[in-house]
């Protein structure tokens, strides 16, 4: 089995959110005759994806570069598992909040002040949460989930069956 296809193969468990797989698969009679820095570099990489850990992804990243930045395929799906994770931890960390610091943020995350700024305003535009960035003042405003009524989409599809039975009728 060739490099790509060892790295692939780990990778695609832990695309799948089966990070916690990759440590018995490497370990397994079959896994053991691959041991090299490629499958070492997927094991830091599923060990950082298991704890959610950013830092231990850029560690991986950072120690692994050679085996991780090599295949432009690997390194592609590396790119987005990060944006996933650093999403997933920016809503968690912002989620008891209605209004804070970008620093505070960043602080938390253990990640550049830049970097957050330029992440957050993307996951408003993809509607990851609602909010607004007050730049002026550095913050993050948090806005709460607009909940529809269960009674709307019910008035909505009985306004619109009399409207049929009217064409109907007449």
């Amino acid at each position: 089995m060739r490099v790509e296809a060892r790295l692939a193969a780990l990778l695609c468990k832990i695309m799948v959110n089966q990070a916690d797989d990759v440590a018995g698969i490497i370990s397994s009679k079959a896994g053991l005759k691959y041991l090299g820095p490629d499958v070492d570099a997927m094991k830091a990489v599923a060990d950082a994806y298991s704890k959610r850990s950013l830092k231990y992804f850029e560690t991986a990243l950072r120690d692994y570069k050679s085996q991780l930045e090599e295949d432009p395929i690997v390194h592609r799906h590396l790119s987005s598992l990060y944006d996933t994770l650093l999403e997933q931890n920016l809503c968690r960390l912002i989620e008891p909040y209605s209004r804070v610091e970008i620093a505070h943020i960043a602080e938390m995350i253990e990640l550049s002040v830049d970097h957050v700024e330029k992440k957050l305003p993307q996951m408003i535009l993809d509607k990851k949460f609602a909010g607004t960035l007050e730049q002026g003042a550095g913050c993050l405003i948090i806005f709460e989930d607009p909940k529809t009524e269960e009674i709307f989409p019910a008035t909505l599809e009985t306004i619109s069956n009399v409207v049929r039975s009217a064409k109907i009728m007449a």
